[in-house]
């Protein structure tokens, strides 16, 4: 036992290694100095709405000619980002003062949009060579500055210590560029770290200027408020901007470039562990909570099955020896080898239903596994926008020919006739369902103007690679399964079903169906909690060696609860075990919905109906995925 833990551990050091390394979604962009570095600017987010919306929607300051769009796959517009280009000029190692982009005045409906933003919690993410902007702020608790680098940075903020909590926006940012250069002896840079410091200060020019936008000049009139040749520090503002009807807002930027060890290929390792924020160890703690309770379980169904089996079996050999009138006597009162005749009889509720799930769950189960092992390899990384979302989507449906499969040959295996239906309700149940909650929530996100709304054409090259490639995949797949040879059962199944007597309380179906999910979800939970934080917080989440450790003993531990379970019930001599085979495991999903429903209020959710449909609408979606992985774990491995 000690030596398969260490393995266990050996294999977890090696996947966890690589949670360090990724493949570069880029090649290295090279700089001289003064070379122009692009800034771009992305969709606004509020974990407290999680309706992201356009930056442009806002009163803030355009390029000239107007912004362009700079986001190019699918993933991206599916996952909400929405990249434009900025109205900020950078160049490398080229420090700037006080810089003027613009000045706005606020119309009566532009300061209320910009007030519930604010309220609502709205972050800026702009982009500087791939790399999302970092934030710099004071602690609460230490009032020194300290930087996060996931979700961006606020767009403002309400001053709780006044009554009416009036609201004040960032109109000036300080640019923190870091820069790498790898030959001393070549004049090349290359940007190796970006974070934001916002401001609120109340600019005014000096003698009394106005805002002219017919003058060339404006740009360069100096402010009152700020130091020639001085970086704008907090200590030297002494009025924030305030938010209101016709105030007149000038938004500025300083750049400062700092000169960093860090090398090109390292860039990303601060933003994927926080600054190690969050400590390996509990990672850690989480796989070993999880190896523990496999091993438990391991131990227990091991001895309970080989204890009893072999004390089953004996018995049975005895009878061989017993006359025939004695022998039945003797049956009678034996358990599990009574339905020996009724054991593969197929489910008497929705054989087709039961066929279509098994097919849906396998085609998840291989497809989540994939992607997990790509991104614990580094293929997936947050460095290539929307690639996650993009490995989803192909992957989930290249394994469409092996829900055809697995639910055409198991439907055989039941006597079914209907296998055109079988096979459409294959191909479309799961999907369907996913992708009209995904065409509701786009048009309403539509109505509300957010970015998170896919446009028109995204949505059809969407329906189009499930029409034109899942579909038909599932349909190959069905003529490989039908082609088969059934499955063949050891025993053969009797015409008339046995009938089944009344269980024990603790042997009814139901108890072990709501039961059964508590033992997979304590091997889970502690991991759970950052993909939660990951999906709903705008949180990176790269430690994928965990995940995919945690995933393996999730299966394991569905497995063996299973057998367990429905060795108990064939005791019971209560033969229809194959839709208990795939409830039982499946209600971890239940108590991960539940969990989710515990841990929404982390969020602190906005009053917005809609926050709560997508959350929910979405939560209930994946939890239907997770009942279909470990439902089809359950079922094959007892079946097997």
């Amino acid at each position: 036992m000690m030596s398969s833990i260490t393995k266990w551990l050996a294999l977890s050091s090696l996947l966890v290694s690589a949670n360090a390394f990724y493949i570069p979604g880029v090649q290295p962009q090279e700089f001289k100095e003064g070379d122009k570095v692009e800034m771009k600017v992305n969709s606004m987010t509020s974990y407290h709405t999680q309706i992201p919306k356009d930056y442009y929607r806002l009163p803030f300051c355009s390029p000239t000619g107007g912004p362009k769009m700079a986001s190019e796959n699918l993933g991206e517009f599916l996952t909400g980002n929405k990249i434009q280009s900025s109205a900020y000029d950078l160049n490398m190692k080229t420090e700037m003062y006080c810089k003027i982009v613009c000045q706005q005045q606020l119309s009566k409906v532009e300061a209320a949009k910009l007030r519930l933003h604010i309220k609502y919690g709205y972050h800026n993410n702009w982009i500087i060579d791939n790399l999302p902007s970092a934030s710099v702020g004071i602690s609460a608790t230490t009032n020194e500055k300290q930087t996060h680098y996931a979700g961006g940075f606020p767009i403002g903020f309400l001053d709780s210590r006044d009554r009416d909590k009036k609201a004040y926006i960032f109109n000036h940012v300080n640019i923190i560029l870091k820069y790498h250069q790898r030959d001393p002896a070549v004049e090349s840079y290359r940007v190796v770290g970006f974070s934001v410091e916002p401001m609120s200060i109340k600019h005014e020019f000096q003698g009394g200027y106005q805002w002219d936008e017919d003058d060339e000049t404006r740009f360069t009139k100096p402010l009152s408020t700020c130091t020639p040749g001085t970086h704008m520090d907090r200590d030297r503002i002494f009025a924030n901007q305030v938010v209101s009807n016709d105030e007149k807002i000038i938004f500025t930027y300083d750049v400062l470039w700092e000169e960093s060890d860090v090398a090109w290929s390292s860039r990303w390792d601060i933003y994927l562990n926080e600054n190690d924020l969050v400590p390996a160890q509990v990672h850690w703690y989480s796989i070993t909570n999880s190896i523990l309770v496999v091993v438990f379980l391991s131990m227990l169904v091991i001895s309970i099955l080989v204890r009893n089996l072999r004390r089953d079996i004996e018995a049975y050999n005895a009878l061989a020896v017993l006359a025939d009138e004695e022998e039945d006597e003797d049956i009678d009162e034996t358990g599990w080898k009574l339905v020996h005749a009724d054991v593969f009889r197929p489910p008497e509720t929705y054989p087709m239903l039961y066929c279509v799930c098994i097919g849906g769950g396998v085609q998840m189960l291989v497809c989540t596994f994939f992607v997990i092992v790509l991104s614990a390899v580094g293929f997936l990384n947050p460095a290539r926008r929307g690639s996650l979302m993009n490995a989803i989507l192909v992957f989930y449906m290249l394994c469409g020919i092996i829900n055809g499969y697995v639910s055409s040959k198991l439907y055989k295996s039941f006597k079914g006739r209907l296998w055109q239906l079988c096979t459409v309700l294959s191909a479309l149940a799961f999907p369907g369902v996913a992708f009209t909650l995904f065409l509701i929530f786009n048009i309403i996100l539509w109505f509300m103007k957010s970015s998170a709304s896919a446009p028109f054409l995204d949505v059809m090259i969407l329906a189009a690679m499930w029409c034109c490639v899942s579909i038909p995949l599932v349909f190959l797949g069905a003529y490989f399964g039908y082609k088969q040879e059934s499955i063949e059962f050891p025993t053969v199944t009797s015409t008339i079903a046995r009938a089944i007597p009344p269980p024990p309380l603790l042997l009814q179906p139901w108890v072990g169906i709501i039961t059964a999910g508590i033992v997979p979800f304590a091997a889970a939970y502690v991991e759970l909690f950052f993909i939660m934080t990951s999906l709903w917080m705008d949180q990176y989440y790269y430690v994928f060696g965990f995940t995919l450790i945690v995933y393996i003993i999730l299966i394991v531990t569905c497995a063996e609860v299973t057998i367990l379970l429905v060795y108990y019930q064939l005791c019971a001599e209560n033969h229809r075990w194959w839709w208990f085979a795939f409830l039982a495991p499946g209600s971890t999903a239940l108590y991960t919905f539940i969990y989710s429903i515990v841990w929404f209020r982390s969020l602190e959710a906005s009053n917005m109906f809609m926050t709560y449909m997508l959350y929910f609408g979405y939560m209930a979606l994946i939890c239907g995925g997770m009942m279909l992985v470990t439902g089809t774990v359950g079922a094959l491995t007892s079946l097997w």
